[in-house]
């Protein structure tokens, strides 16, 4: 499909990830895309008082002068690569999530907006930037007001996370994320679910879909982990966040109590529910933990089928499943809990209502040789390679076009 990318543009990219996350991070990578084409400057996640007195963002080695409302012009603006700048606000930002009060929290809220709107300000100006597109990633507090703080030629919502059901955002996230829809030009989203949820508030809501760096999942004869090597096979397995608020214990315990000659692997850090979790002392279950995400490839490709059992709930229903892709670039039969980002997954993958089609879809898959075969693998890879960043960034485009054509024919 050809793309209508945008070209020879500035753009300002608002982060509510720190750069120096080591967790995946899209708006890293869509910079990086958009900067093929563009100028871009990126804004760093500013610190807060609490992180700051908990030593929690000291490590990331920005200089540590200033204070409140600092500004100092050059200092703390880092060229990536020609076209590429990152800007590491000096400004230091109130905590306030324990307000009482709407109207405090807001009062305080622009304060904080203001602080990091005249940083940002002042880096486009020493940049030259015009004719600005201000994308923002997913914070709805630090930047709802930098539309009207910041000129710009168009303010773009991303939306990547369903943020409002957790603890943090909870008491003030809904009524903020709704006033950030609301004012932007136009809202993005990496699946279908998300972009039809902003589409209540934003009618110029799309789904850019979403890239994927799969490079490392499709080399061959990757070494098997230590810690996998005496495991008895077949191995069906997980990788990623094993979390509660994302996977389902029960329908994990329950693969394992049907399947007892498989080993059930969970790769990836735990919470204390799980950690504490025995399974009801279920000997073929493996908690590996995390692990460094150069080494998830080698885990992977020495599974036999792998699994996503994904808790259904705001957090989980239409979160794009990044897993599913590396586990089909790896070519591997991929059983995973029907939900509606996985709807675009369907032709590629066995979907799952409950725990017992868990059993059902993978006694199948090994009865079947035939979805082992290297044709079968070829297909799950090609489609996952389907995924990159250049298509994401194209959909973008195609996006931002035909807003703005739109906005010229009224």
């Amino acid at each position: 499909m050809e793309h209508q990318f945008i070209k020879h543009r500035d753009i300002v990219l608002f982060s509510f990830q720190p750069w120096e996350s080591d967790i995946a991070f899209n708006f890293k990578d869509m910079a990086f895309e958009l900067a093929k084409n563009n100028r871009v400057l990126f804004i760093n996640r500013a610190r807060d008082r609490n992180s700051l007195l908990r030593n929690a963002l000291d490590k990331r080695g920005v200089p540590p002068g200033g204070g409140v409302g600092a500004r100092k012009k050059g200092r703390n603006l880092q060229q990536i690569q020609e076209g590429f700048w990152l800007l590491h606000p000096a400004s230091i930002l109130e905590s306030i999530n324990w307000s009482p009060s709407y109207r405090l929290y807001d009062f305080v809220n622009r304060i904080n907006n203001k602080r990091l709107a005249g940083e940002i300000a002042e880096a486009i100006e020493e940049l030259d930037f015009e004719d600005i597109i201000f994308i923002n990633d997913n914070d709805f507090f630090r930047g709802v007001y930098q539309k009207e703080l910041i000129p710009c030629e168009k303010y773009i919502f991303y939306i990547r996370d369903f943020l409002t059901i957790q603890p943090f955002f909870k008491k003030y996230g809904p009524r903020f994320e709704k006033k950030m829809f609301q004012k932007s030009d136009m809202v993005v989203a990496n699946s279908a679910y998300l972009a039809e949820y902003a589409r209540q508030w934003n009618r110029n809501s799309f789904d850019i879909g979403q890239g994927c760096h799969l490079e490392n999942f499709i080399v061959d004869n990757l070494p098997m982990p230590e810690d996998l090597r005496n495991i008895p096979r077949p191995v069906i397995g997980y990788c990623g966040a094993v979390t509660s608020m994302r996977l389902d214990a029960a329908v994990i315990e329950y693969i394992a109590a049907s399947l007892p000659d498989c080993s059930v692997v969970l790769v990836g850090p735990m919470d204390a529910q799980f950690e504490k979790n025995d399974f009801r002392g279920l000997k073929n279950i493996y908690k590996l933990g995390g692990k460094e995400p150069g080494q998830i490839p080698d885990y992977v490709y020495h599974f036999d089928i792998c699994i996503n059992p994904q808790a259904i709930n705001q957090l989980t229903i239409g979160n794009y499943p990044r897993k599913i892709d590396e586990y089909l670039a790896a070519g591997k039969p991929v059983v995973a809990t029907a939900t509606d980002a996985m709807k675009m997954f369907s032709d590629h993958t066995f979907l799952c209502s409950s725990k017992e089609d868990y059993i059902s879809q993978i006694n199948m898959i090994f009865s079947d040789k035939k979805l082992f075969s290297g044709e079968e693998r070829l297909r799950r890879r090609n489609f996952a390679l389907e995924h990159t960043w250049e298509n994401c960034i194209g959909c973008l485009g195609d996006a931002y076009y035909k807003t703005s054509y739109a906005e010229k024919m009224v």
